[in-house]
C-alpha cells in the first residue's frame, strides 16, 4: 500500500509527463492497429495516420488546454469520417475520444464543458451517422457526465479546504484576541498592585524627608525618591487609562488574594459543586502580583468547571514547596475536550503562568474529569 501511495503521489506531481505518456501509448496503439490490419482499412494511409496522430498526441495537453484539445481530437474524428466516406475507421482510437470528452468536462467551467460536449456529440454523429445517434449520445455523454461529476467533487473539495482554512484562520485570530484581552485584564489588575506599592514608597520617602534637617544630602535623596515615585504613579494612571475599555470604571473591591480563597470557594459551593481544599506545606507571603495571579488561576479554573464540566465534586490543592507554589484543580466531570482549543479561562491561566515563568499542565484527573496544574516560582522565605 505504501508503494502504491508513493507511486500515486509521484504521478500527481508530474501530470504533464503522465498525460504525455498516455498520449504516446494511445498513438502507438492506433498506428499499430493501422499498420497491422492488412487490407481492412481501405482508405489511404495518408488520411488514417495523420488523423490517428491528431486524435491521440494532443491529449498530452488535455489538462492545460482541455477545450482546444477536445476540438482537435473530435475534429480529427469528424474530418477522418468525412474523408474516408464509407470506408471503416479505426475503433482503437475510442479511448482517446472518451478521454478528450472526459477532460473537457472535468477541467473546464460549465459553459466550456457544454460547448466541448456538444462538439463531441456532433463529431460522433458525423462519424457513425444520424441513424445510430444513440451510441455517441450514450457513450460520449457518459464520459462527459463522469467528467462533470469529478469536476463537482473537485470544486466541493476545494471549497471545503478553503472553508477549513478560513475557520483555522478565524480560530487563530480569536485566540490572539483572547490572549490580548487577558493580558490587558492582567495588566489592569497588576496596575493596582504596583500603584499601591509605589504609593507606599512615596509616603515613606515623604515622611522620612520631613524628619531630616533641611539641606542634608539624605533629605535631598528622599525628595528625589518622592518626586520619582509621584511621576511613576502619574504614568501608571495614564497607562491604566489606555488599558481600560470604554466606559469601564475601576472596581472598588478588595484586591484578590489567596487569603480570600475561602470566600471564593464558598461562592462556588453555592452553585451546588462540592469543593474540597487541601493545603500542603507551609504557606508564606507572596508578592502582590503573584498573589493576585494565584487567586485568579483558581478562580478561572473553577469557573470552567462550573460552566463546562458538569461536575459534582472538585478538589483544590495548594502545594507549597521550597521554591514554588503548585496549584491543582481536579474535577469528576466530562474530562478533557476532544477539541483542545482553549477558551478565555484557560487562556487567562496560561498567560498568568507565563508571566511569572511557571509551567501549566492540563489533562484527565484522577477523579475522572479535567485537571489543571499550574506551577508558579516562589522566592524562598
Amino acid at each position: 500500500m505504501r508503494r502504491i501511495a508513493r507511486l500515486r503521489a509521484a504521478l500527481e506531481r508530474r501530470p504533464f509527463a503522465v498525460d504525455a505518456t498516455i498520449a504516446v501509448l494511445l498513438a502507438g496503439l492506433v498506428i499499430g492497429d493501422l499498420l497491422t490490419s492488412g487490407d481492412y482499412y481501405t482508405a489511404s494511409k495518408a488520411i488514417y495516420v495523420p488523423a490517428g496522430l491528431l486524435m491521440t498526441l494532443p491529449l498530452a495537453w488535455r489538462r492545460r488546454y482541455p477545450l482546444p484539445v477536445c476540438f482537435i481530437v473530435m475534429g480529427a474524428l469528424a474530418a477522418q469520417a468525412l474523408a474516408v466516406g464509407s470506408a471503416p475507421t479505426p475503433d482503437m482510437a475510442l479511448p482517446a475520444w472518451l478521454l478528450a470528452i472526459y477532460s473537457v468536462a472535468a477541467h473546464c467551467d460549465r459553459s466550456d464543458a457544454l460547448v466541448g460536449g456538444a462538439a463531441s456529440v456532433v463529431a460522433g454523429l458525423v462519424w457513425i451517422g444520424i441513424d445510430d445517434f444513440l451510441f455517441p449520445v450514450v457513450v460520449f455523454g457518459g464520459a462527459w457526465c463522469a467528467g462533470r461529476l469529478v469536476r463537482q467533487r473537485q470544486v466541493h473539495a476545494a471549497a471545503l479546504e478553503e472553508r477549513n482554512a478560513a475557520l483555522e484562520r478565524a480560530r487563530e485570530t480569536h485566540a490572539r484576541i483572547a490572549a490580548a484581552e487577558e493580558r490587558a485584564r492582567i495588566a489592569r489588575e497588576l496596575h493596582d498592585v504596583v500603584s499601591h506599592t509605589l504609593g507606599v514608597i512615596v509616603m515613606q520617602a515623604g515622611a522620612e524627608r520631613l524628619h531630616l534637617a533641611p539641606g542634608s544630602s539624605s533629605r535631598e535623596a528622599f525628595a528625589s525618591i518622592e518626586r520619582s515615585g509621584r511621576e511613576a504613579l502619574e504614568e501608571m494612571g495614564r497607562l491604566l487609562g489606555m488599558l481600560r475599555v470604554d466606559g469601564e470604571r475601576p472596581a472598588l473591591v478588595p484586591q484578590p488574594s489567596l487569603e480570600r480563597l475561602d470566600e471564593l470557594l464558598d461562592r462556588v459551593r453555592s452553585t451546588g459543586l462540592d469543593i474540597g481544599l487541601i493545603v500542603e506545606g507551609d504557606p508564606r507571603e507572596l508578592g502582590g502580583g503573584l498573589d493576585v495571579s494565584a487567586y485568579r488561576i483558581v478562580q478561572e479554573a473553577l469557573t470552567n468547571t462550573v460552566r463546562h464540566s458538569r461536575s459534582r465534586r472538585c478538589r483544590v490543592r495548594l502545594r507549597w514547596e521550597a521554591a514554588a507554589l503548585e496549584i491543582e484543580i481536579a474535577d469528576d466531570g466530562v474530562g478533557p475536550p476532544a477539541d483542545p482549543a482553549p477558551g478565555h479561562g484557560l487562556t487567562g491561566i496560561r498567560e498568568r503562568v507565563a508571566l511569572y515563568g511557571g509551567a501549566l499542565v492540563t489533562g484527565r484527573s484522577d477523579l475522572g474529569g479535567y485537571l489543571v496544574v499550574a506551577r508558579l516560582p516562589v522566592p524562598a522565605a
